[in-house]
């Protein structure tokens, strides 16, 4: 009988034992469970989602148009040609082709008009007014060229549509016409010695008469900000050849430096 009472006792124990360790096993998971962070809840509190954000740059083409302000600047190092700044406008299409990692090659055709004057003074070769200061001849050019572009662009997405972009890379400028409607301040005695030496004396074309080449080229580099569809850039172009074709003197050099600001659409959502 006490046998039996020993087994009951114990059995009765073993029970009780039992029951205390699922509940303290199921104590503990409920506190590890308050402890532990929901990593899923965290990611989407403070960064949106737990997922990676797949880039939405893709393949494809952009197209756009572009129009905006210009100014040129004809830089000869021998001072033999009158230094020369153009202001004036340039419209045209361009083609974005996109790229990984946020990249795009642009290229396009442009249409620039500028226009631009300065004054040359030469020395008077008459007796009387070899040291007057009246002795000067007027440039008023007239400027038409196109423009091809071929940059590299990168765009860092700053927030929601709105991107910062940056370029670099080389454009081609092909000359139309290059009118110089000159008027000229000077004696006729100073007149047939430029001519002697080739100066130019009367209104001219400047690539029909060989003085220039018509291809321009440069290295440009520059950056803006984009907004969807619409694009504000800005940026400067090195010019890398030297555009004189009928050299007046030895070694002579004259290149075209620029800058630019425009303004874009793109047509392609």
């Amino acid at each position: 009988m006490k046998l039996n009472c020993f087994h009951t006792s114990s059995f009765r124990f073993a029970v009780i034992v039992f029951l205390v360790v699922l509940v303290s096993i199921e104590l503990m998971a409920q506190e590890s469970e308050i402890k532990r962070p929901d990593l899923q809840t965290t990611d989407s509190i403070f960064f949106g989602t737990t997922e990676k954000k797949k880039d939405d740059y893709k393949f494809g083409v952009e197209y756009r148009i572009q129009a905006g302000y210009l100014q040129n600047n004809q830089h000869s190092k021998q001072d033999s040609v009158s230094q020369l700044y153009l202001h004036g406008v340039r419209l045209g299409v361009t083609f974005d082709f996109l790229l990984p990692y946020r990249f795009s090659v642009q290229t396009g055709l442009l249409y620039s008009i500028a226009y631009g004057s300065s004054v040359q003074y030469w020395p008077g070769m008459d007796a009387e007014d070899i040291y007057a200061h009246d002795n000067y001849i007027s440039h008023r050019m007239l400027q038409h060229r196109l423009v091809i572009p071929a940059r590299v662009y990168y765009n860092i997405k700053l927030w929601k549509k709105l991107n910062l972009f940056f370029y670099t890379g080389p454009q081609v400028q092909i000359g139309l016409s290059e009118n110089d409607y000159l008027v000229t301040h000077i004696t006729d005695k100073t007149k047939e010695q430029l001519q002697l030496i080739g100066a130019r004396t009367e209104p001219y074309e400047r690539y029909g008469c060989k003085e220039l080449f018509r291809t321009n080229i440069q290295m440009g580099l520059g950056g803006g900000l984009e907004w969807d569809a619409y694009r504000i850039e800005a940026g400067y172009d090195f010019g890398l050849n030297n555009i004189i074709r009928n050299q007046v003197i030895p070694n002579q050099q004259l290149s075209e430096w620029g800058w630019f600001v425009s303004f874009s659409y793109k047509f392609n959502q």
